[in-house]
């Protein structure tokens, strides 16, 4: 059973005591949502199924192709200012040409998969919990678990499988987009020719910065599923915990991609 019923407690006495009850709070929490994702993993092999395979494909499209209209803004700018602010730089010291391998080497890294789960978990997951909370609320998935239909199965299997697959695609679309930006400005503000500026960016690059981005991507993906799906599970309050669930799987998500991102590049750049 993953609804949680509201808990009440007696008001702490000292701060110890708070601090130590939102400790354990975060610790149960984590340790639910975990179970949810190696349940939903569990159930990856039936959406081979007929009846599961249009439910993740729909979830495809919604994650995938209607988010490729903010994804490009934001890869195109992001590519522009890293060009333009390398650029503004290394021009001291003559070394402009450069600016290919830089925005290059970042956005395959760092900046392709987080820009991507960024975007993803603020418009993709914000929904996903707002459409699980809802249901919650509205008794919906009581009436699911009445029917004997699995929750986890119905609802968060096939959105884990979409965000699995489209996070990696988006991310080479969001990498693509963001070199093309930083060319552009290479050209038109900095003097960097065309073939200049993609020459040394694919000088430089290997592939292993592209394997790690995308591994970045895949594992930002499960975890915007697993934060989305659990605060929509956890919904209480009505329409207030809508909001509010929809606010904690944003924050939620950041943070968590931050860390994360953070021990990946460390795990594989020593």
């Amino acid at each position: 059973m993953i609804i949680q019923e509201p808990e009440h407690f007696e008001p702490t006495r000292n701060f110890v005591q708070n601090t130590g009850r939102h400790v354990l709070a975060m610790l149960r929490g984590s340790g639910r949502a975990m179970l949810m994702l190696l349940e939903a993993m569990r159930d990856i092999p039936h959406g081979l199924s007929s009846k599961h395979r249009h439910d993740i494909l729909l979830q495809q499209y919604v994650s995938g192709v209607k988010s490729l209209g903010v994804l490009t803004v934001v890869a195109l700018f992001t590519g522009m200012i890293l060009a333009l602010q390398t650029g503004i730089e290394l021009r001291r010291f003559a070394q402009e040409v450069y600016i290919g391998s830089a925005v290059t080497l970042v956005m395959l890294r760092e900046m392709g998969p987080f820009m991507t789960g960024m975007i993803i978990a603020a418009s993709v997951g914000s929904s996903f919990a707002a459409q699980i909370g809802t249901m919650v609320v509205s008794e919906e998935v009581s009436a699911l678990e009445v029917m004997s239909i699995k929750p986890v199965r119905y609802l968060v299997m096939p959105r884990l499988v979409a965000l699995i697959i489209m996070m990696p695609l988006l991310t080479v679309y969001t990498n693509v987009i963001g070199v093309v930006g930083g060319a552009i400005v290479g050209q038109t503000q900095l003097g960097v020719s065309m073939p200049a500026y993609f020459d040394n960016a694919t000088q430089y690059a290997q592939n292993k910065d592209l394997y790690v981005g995308l591994f970045k991507a895949v594992v930002f993906g499960i975890l915007i599923t697993t934060v989305s799906c659990y605060q929509g599970f956890s919904t209480t309050q009505g329409a207030v915990g809508v909001g509010r669930a929809t606010r904690r799987t944003v924050v939620i998500s950041f943070l968590v991609m931050l860390a994360v991102g953070y021990m990946i590049t460390r795990l594989f750049y020593q």
